[in-house]
């Protein structure tokens, strides 16, 4: 297994590091994309995570592990979305903030098309929340705007390393599946931010359901249910109505040990993911034009010189206004 230290010694987003797009000044942005012009972008969101972790659980997630792998590649980390989308259950929780769909989409959007005219043409759109089906949507609404060449990546850290949420009748670390601030969540927290979990405050809570086991699936569809978990309504109550503590599960059973196989596993994932686009595209190679996109090729090919460029254009000279 790879060597990471963890849990990390702290977070970067303030630090001039060469990690955050946010603390470089434009000419170091441009000798970054000389070298590696991959740019993650976490995407969480603010969240009742039950009285012992923070709110931001799902964006420190992703930050986090972000930052490791950029430390660990050389590519760059956009500061992250914090605020997300929410499924229906997820109404009226204190601590929650909601952001509709076709904002979070639009928000979504509008990132991605600064980050590709700036030179991150190559974008992994790192999910720490419970927004999987909504973040694609975002991806095809770009493309089907704009229509240029791009690598863009949807992951969501809990699909990369299944193998490693299994329950120890199934021969793996935990005593419960991964729902919401419960053993697993709170496990891969105290893994990476254990500064933001206070376990003297855990709680468990038990899982209810309207229908029988075996049908809807739980967090990550993990357990390859017939009906994913976003895929329905009604078939359970309302977190605010059934864990009003925010926990749904057994949080007073995570452990930090718990986690970080399966957090190293995953930072070596995205590490192959990192090196396999690299290989495939180095730095200011894309797709080729005229098989991804039916635009003119001097139309594409001035967008991908870039604004300041001489015969350039902007993303948006594509559509105007931006939508």
């Amino acid at each position: 297994m790879s060597s990471w230290e963890l849990p990390p010694k702290g977070g970067h987003q303030d630090l001039a590091d060469g990690i955050y797009l946010q603390t470089m000044t434009a000419k170091q942005l441009q000798e970054r994309l000389k070298k590696d012009d991959i740019l993650i972008v976490p995407i969480g969101s603010t969240e009742n995570h039950g009285p012992h972790a923070c709110l931001g659980e799902d964006t420190f997630l992703v930050t986090r592990m972000a930052e490791l792998v950029a430390q660990k590649t050389g590519c760059t980390v956009a500061q992250p979305l914090s605020y997300g989308s929410h499924p229906y259950h997820h109404m009226g929780m204190p601590g929650t903030v909601i952001v509709p769909e076709e904002i979070f989409t639009g928000m979504l959007k509008a990132m991605m098309a600064g980050f590709w005219n700036m030179g991150f043409r190559k974008m992994i759109l790192l999910n720490g929340h419970g927004q999987e089906y909504v973040i694609p949507t975002a991806i095809h609404q770009f493309m089907k705007t704009y229509q240029v060449p791009a690598v863009l990546v949807n992951l969501n850290w809990y699909h990369a390393v299944q193998d490693h949420f299994k329950t120890k009748d199934q021969g793996g670390p935990y005593e419960t599946n991964f729902i919401h601030a419960d053993e697993v969540e709170t496990s891969w927290s105290l893994a990476l931010f254990p500064e933001m979990i206070r376990m003297e405050d855990a709680v468990d809570t038990k899982v209810k359901a309207f229908l029988p086991e075996g049908h809807v699936d739980k967090a990550g569809n993990l357990l390859h249910r017939p009906i994913a978990w976003y895929g329905q309504a009604g078939a359970g109550p309302i977190e605010l109505m059934a864990t009003p503590e925010g926990v749904v599960g057994k949080a007073t059973a995570a452990s930090a040990e718990k986690a970080i196989p399966g957090v190293k596993a995953l930072l070596d994932y995205m590490v192959k993911l990192h090196d396999d686009i690299l290989a495939t595209f180095p730095p200011g190679k894309l797709p080729p034009i005229e098989q991804v996109t039916q635009r003119p090729r001097e139309e594409v090919e001035a967008a991908i010189r870039g604004p300041l460029a001489q015969g350039g254009r902007s993303i948006y000279s594509l559509h105007y206004p931006p939508a």
